[in-house]
């Protein structure tokens, strides 16, 4: 288990890190999702005791790491082995590439023979052995450096963007490897990306760093669903956000006065109260034809005010006494018969509202 409590991370004047807390279980993946420059490589450095805290404490499996010397931690680092985002290919063939991490531990040449060529099989290079590694393509050499980490048999693998500007394909199989890896050895995985959807299929939990901090910790849907605040709810893709108020509330069945708007929505929370609403693009339905009902609770007519193509999907603005943003496929777009300027009607259900108390 691999435990932050309150670390600060400072590069001169720069506080990169504020207050970093979370916990990471061992067999786990766990992903740190945000911007570039939010943190999340620190924080992967950190882990691999590349760095030292400013403040704070590094457990793993209950000792901390930030108070010991350097030989101390030599052997915790050796359970451990990091992939960088821009691995560079060594001098020589892929075979010494992935060897060396074995030759740094002292691992006798008829062991590596053996380990080498299982590495390479499991990443899907199996017969690269004798390939010079300069020759590679970029999800080749990714690849290769991830052999590399898994030759060492680490507990604890540590992803740095492992797919940053590989085309899908390549990042398709990374992705594969990645789960495989945690499902066939039970590693905890550790990994860092800018990729939200990425996140969403791989992790077991993510954590959202914004600023240097950590904005919030859960599951897949609790994160894109059920966001804490409106920094993380941005950050996960939840575009419609609004502020209001709870006007009344029966069995938990709530109407919330969005400026003069009533939008219906599952809460506990009272009559009166202050919150905030966050709804998923993806969750807005719509019908063109007079007399079609829905059993959603919440029924508006809007125009449509901007389409934003998105490859096979469309992004549509509109206006329905509050502004939302949907996403729909191309193809019903067209069936629908759909355009700027369109009124149209549009529905959500209750349940696709998730309502946070608002601090005034």
């Amino acid at each position: 288990m691999i435990d932050f409590d309150q670390v600060v991370m400072n590069f001169g004047e720069k506080e990169v890190l504020k207050n970093v807390s979370f916990s990471i279980e061992d067999s786990e993946i766990f992903t740190f999702i945000g911007p570039s420059g939010s943190g999340k490589t620190t924080i992967l450095r950190l882990i691999d005791m590349l760095e030292r805290p400013t403040s704070g404490n590094i457990f793993i499996d209950g000792t901390d790491v930030a108070t010991l010397k350097d030989r101390e931690r030599i052997p915790l680092r050796r359970r451990m082995s990091m992939v960088f985002q821009k691995p560079s290919p060594l001098r020589g063939s892929v075979f010494d590439n992935v060897a060396i991490g074995l030759w740094f531990r002292k691992v006798g040449s008829g062991e590596i023979q053996e380990r080498v060529p299982e590495a390479l099989e499991l990443v899907g290079l199996k017969g690269y052995e004798e390939r010079k590694a300069g020759t590679l393509s970029g999800g080749e050499m990714q690849r290769v450096a991830i052999a590399r980490a898994i030759a060492t048999k680490p507990e604890v693998l540590l992803l740095d963007e492992p797919t940053a500007n590989l085309d899908p394909v390549s990042t398709e199989k990374i992705e594969n490897l990645i789960s495989a890896l945690k499902e066939r050895f039970g590693i905890t995985v550790i990994l860092s990306t800018h990729d939200m959807v990425q996140g969403q299929r791989l992790a077991d939990r993510i954590a959202v760093v914004i600023d240097g901090r950590i904005g919030q910790v859960g599951t897949s849907k609790e994160i894109f669903y059920h966001p804490m605040n409106r920094a993380v709810a941005t950050m996960v893709g939840v575009e419609n956000i609004f502020e209001g108020r709870v006007a009344v509330n029966e069995a938990g069945l709530a109407s919330i006065d969005v400026n003069g708007t009533s939008i219906i929505a599952t809460t506990p929370f009272p009559a009166g109260t202050p919150v905030m609403l966050y709804m998923r693009p993806e969750d807005i339905t719509f019908h063109v034809k007079d007399g079609v009902k829905s059993s959603a609770r919440n029924e508006f007519t809007g125009r449509i005010t901007k389409v934003l193509p998105m490859g096979p999907m469309a992004r549509l603005k509109i206006d329905a006494g509050v502004k939302l943003t949907a996403v729909i496929t191309q193809r019903s777009y067209d069936e629908l018969e759909l355009a700027l300027g369109k009124e149209i009607g549009l529905a959500f259900k209750a349940s696709a509202i998730h309502v946070v108390e608002r601090r005034d």
